[in-house]
């Protein structure tokens, strides 16, 4: 097996959200700013190594009857972890990201890896196919919060880039960035401009239209 593949294809090739349409809700609640999704991007890729490589070192004497169950079980134990760690060593961004770090045990991204990879690989490729889909969810987490930052409110990492004062106009903060919806017509754009750049991600039809079925 090629170990540099596993690890690459997730990042742009096989990409969990634009290829595979998983993870979209944290893409989507967590990317008003950089911040919060980098922690999230983190905690993320933290959860699915761990899960990964727990799911393959025991999948040899792991019962297929409650097979399921023991990988929730797993997934939780690791988020569990992570969700403690933010609040110990980073509670305002803990407090930001609410709930959503508790629903990482729900995040298609993790389970499906751990169920389509995990109990068919070995351990090393198995911890590299969940750092590469880690990577791959938080470049496009970053992505789409950069966006929404920059023009939402003119900040970077909380950081200010456009000037922005009572009596000028040189930056005036795009409100609908600050709405959810914004992150599903960016992350629309960022599919669009993926697969245009590689139409071999494009699904091929269900139908011809000119047959009517």
């Amino acid at each position: 097996m090629r170990y540099r593949q596993v690890l690459t294809d997730p990042i742009i090739d096989n990409n969990p959200v634009t290829l595979q349409i998983l993870g979209i809700c944290s893409a989507v609640a967590v990317t008003r700013s950089m911040w919060p999704a980098f922690v999230m991007a983190i905690s993320v890729t933290a959860v699915l190594m761990f899960s990964n490589t727990a799911v393959s070192a025991l999948r040899g004497i792991m019962p297929r009857s409650v097979r399921l169950v023991l990988e929730v079980t797993l997934i939780a134990s690791a988020v569990i972890v992570a969700d403690e760690a933010l609040q110990a060593y980073a509670p305002e961004t803990s407090k930001t990201l609410s709930v959503f770090v508790g629903l990482i045990i729900t995040n298609c991204i993790v389970l499906g890896r751990a169920e389509s990879f995990a109990l068919n690989n070995g351990v090393r490729a198995s911890f590299l196919d969940g750092l590469g889909n880690g990577i791959g969810y938080g470049l496009l987490l970053l992505s789409v919060a950069a966006v929404r930052e920059l023009f939402g409110s003119g900040t970077l990492m909380d950081q200010p880039v456009f000037a922005q004062t009572a009596d000028s106009a040189i930056f005036v903060a795009n409100e609908f960035m600050a709405l959810p919806a914004s992150a599903f017509f960016i992350i629309g754009l960022i599919i669009w401009a993926l697969r245009s750049w590689k139409p071999d991600q494009v699904e091929a039809r269900e139908f011809d239209a000119e047959d009517g079925g």
